[in-house]
């Protein structure tokens, strides 16, 4: 079953440019710069989104200069990922049986 945490996550990923932040930054560690120039986004709200994947522990920050470069956690990923995984596993378990009415 998925904890509250898992929930807390999910809701995190699930805005379209957060996502789109995490699928950028699987490719590459990229500062706020060049996430704005890729997204499209103001800086401003991309630093708000990103502040939300920081707090939510799915990227880590590394300061360069005056540049902070975000980097994509992927254990983060991969524990989700296993949470599904673990998911489909039980419903392929008990896909036969069914609660009478």
């Amino acid at each position: 079953m998925m904890t509250s945490v898992d929930t807390d996550l999910l809701r995190v990923l699930a805005d379209p440019l957060r996502l789109r932040i995490v699928t950028l930054l699987a490719r590459e560690t990229l500062c706020t710069t060049h996430l704005v120039e890729e997204t499209g986004a103001r800086q401003t709200n991309l630093s708000n989104h990103l502040k939300v994947l920081r707090e939510a522990g799915v990227v880590e920050t590394e300061p360069c200069g005056r540049f902070t470069y975000y980097r994509l956690r992927p254990e983060i990923i991969e524990h989700l990922a296993g949470q599904f995984a673990g998911l489909a596993a039980t419903a392929r378990t008990h896909a036969q049986p069914k609660r009478s009415c």
